[in-house]
């Protein structure tokens, strides 16, 4: 690795701070008095009265989702974008990096993600509100897991990162869970996130329980979003769930960009 001047190590360590109050600002995120107030209050009412046994076939719907998805679908998925020629940009990126770090090329990686990111929201948002409106919400969720993954793989792959190996599907599924859960959950899951990232960068080969993971994740999902998706499966009304599938790869995307771009710093 070259020596860094004074100025591309101050670049690094303003882009790592900024980093860390959008993170903390995203893991401590507050809930809108109204909503809280309001419409949580009426949600919670509404969850309660779920039958355990259709909690446990929406946990198990999106654990076979993943499971087809990593082992079949992700071939699919490459087929959504050009996988080849992100990962040429990424290595260009990386290639200019290596002569020069300064704000503008760092934030270049930034524009191309969230670009690719607000087309994914779109997507997610048609699939959601056509799917509803038809009255269709369960068998969407292998495509809505197909959506969430797609969205991460461009970030990942912009980033300059692969996300083959199985811990590299446990970095993705704690970031997953990470921006489905509460505060003191999504901290949780988001140092998970942080200890693997660092493993796989450091060349520390720690063993993670993918069947375990998948299980996990398919649990946070399907009990953060099993009222939107049961809406989503009343005919009109169902276009709620196009809404929550929005908001959800938001989520998403934002932690995926914020774990991946903090990857990066670190190995500047």
């Amino acid at each position: 690795m070259r020596y860094k001047g004074f100025n591309e190590e101050r670049v690094i360590l303003n882009q790592k701070k900024k980093l860390m109050k959008m993170e903390d600002k995203l893991l401590n995120k507050r809930e809108n008095i109204y909503i809280k107030n309001k419409i949580s209050k009426v949600k919670e009412k509404l969850e309660e009265k779920i039958p355990t046994k259709m909690m446990d076939t929406f946990q198990k719907a999106f654990e076979k989702g993943f499971y087809y998805v990593f082992e079949k679908g992700t071939m699919i998925i490459e087929k959504s974008y050009n996988s080849k020629k992100l990962k040429n940009e990424a290595d260009i990126n990386e290639n200019i990096l290596s002569k020069q770090i300064n704000n503008k090329n760092l934030d270049r990686i930034d524009k191309t993600v969230k670009k690719g990111s607000l087309i994914n929201k779109g997507i997610t948002t048609a699939e959601g509100t056509v799917l509803g409106v038809l009255g269709i919400g369960l068998p969407d969720i292998p495509v809505f897991i197909g959506i969430i993954l797609k969205t991460v793989y461009e970030i990942c792959l912009n980033y300059g990162f692969d996300y083959d190996s199985e811990e590299e599907k446990g970095f993705i599924l704690n970031i997953i869970c990470a921006s489905v859960n509460k505060t003191e959950e999504r901290i949780i899951y988001s140092n998970e996130a942080d200890k693997i990232g660092y493993s796989i960068d450091n060349g520390f080969h720690n063993k993670v329980n993918i069947t375990k993971m998948i299980e996990i994740t398919s649990r946070n999902l399907s009990e953060n979003i099993i009222l939107s998706k049961i809406i989503q499966g009343v005919p009109i009304i169902g276009v709620y769930g196009g809404i929550s599938n929005y908001i959800l790869i938001r989520d998403i995307s934002e932690m995926a960009c914020l774990k991946y771009k903090k990857r990066l710093l670190l190995k500047l």
